[in-house]
């Protein structure tokens, strides 16, 4: 018997919604990274993008446990001496919802051109409209 290796044109790429309101971060993510590189599907190819799109809305509403609300930050450097920023999670998520979790499931992706094409089927929303009706994506409860 031989093992199955799938091709890029049979590979059937579907839609799904998530929403995050109440969810912790950590867990939307790794579930979302999942879906993202196709790990759900009997076709994964750990080498190819196998994975599906991924919508979340509602990104202004997650939620962390713990402390971490109140000590999570976020590093930034301009590349110039002394150049770093500390955003604490609180600020972040009143000026861009959508990056906290962006940020989140792009570490549980690969570090590699295939993890920056899987990080392009995610899109994330602040609130609970999205563009992407026409695709007609389906719910997925996490």
């Amino acid at each position: 018997m031989k093992t199955y290796s799938v091709k890029a044109g049979e590979i059937e790429r579907h839609w799904f919604v998530v929403d995050a309101q109440g969810k912790i971060l950590g867990r939307l993510a790794t579930e979302v990274a999942r879906i993202l590189r196709g790990k759900h599907k009997p076709i994964y190819t750990p080498h190819m993008d196998t994975g599906d799109f991924v919508v979340v809305i509602n990104a202004e509403k997650i939620a962390l446990s713990g402390r971490k609300a109140d000590q999570k930050e976020y590093f930034r450097h301009t590349g110039y001496m002394g150049g770093e920023y500390f955003i604490p999670f609180r600020r972040m998520l009143e000026k861009h919802p959508e990056r906290v979790i962006e940020i989140a499931v792009k570490g549980m992706l690969p570090k590699n051109a295939l993890g920056k094409q899987m990080r392009k089927k995610l899109k994330v929303y602040a609130g609970s409209e999205h563009p992407h009706q026409a695709q007609q994506p389906e719910t997925l409860n996490i």
